[in-house]
Formats: structure tokens, C-alpha cells, sequence
């Protein structure tokens, strides 16, 4: 874990280059945590796998609450297979 003042930014070829794929730099203002500095292709998988848990919880508080489902046949009718 890379942690870094926000001060470093002046220089802020240092910093990119200790930003890694799996080794984001956190930056703190005033001694605290306050950003983040990551991969691009790090952030959009991030992203990717947040929107994925959000529609599953969904379907999990949806099922909870006795909502219907989509059955198989439905949902391959609605996919085109």
C-alpha cells in the first residue's frame, strides 16, 4: 500500500509511477485519507463489479419480498437463445 501527502502531486510523475494495477496511492490531506489514485482498467473492473452486486442484491431483496422471478424460458426468449 502506497500512501503519499497530497503535497507529493507537485511532482506528479513520482506518484503516477507508483500507481500499479493492484497498488493504488492513496493521498492524504492534513495527515487523512482524502483520494485515490488508481488504473484506469483497475477502476472500470471496480466499477463492473459494483453494478453487478447491486443487481444481485436487488434480486435478492426482490425474491425476499415474493416478487416473481423470470423463469428460464422467459429469460431466453428475452436474450434471443
Amino acid at each position: 500500500m502506497t500512501i503519499k501527502p497530497i503535497s507529493d502531486l507537485r511532482n506528479y510523475s513520482t506518484v503516477l509511477q507508483d500507481c500499479r494495477a493492484d497498488s493504488p496511492v492513496f493521498l492524504t490531506k492534513n495527515g487523512r485519507g482524502k483520494y485515490v489514485i488508481m488504473d484506469v482498467e483497475q477502476y472500470d473492473e471496480l466499477m463492473a463489479q459494483i453494478k453487478l452486486m447491486e443487481k444481485i442484491m436487488g434480486a435478492e431483496q426482490r425474491t425476499e419480498r415474493g416478487e416473481p422471478y423470470i423463469d428460464l424460458s422467459t429469460l431466453r426468449s428475452k436474450l434471443g437463445i
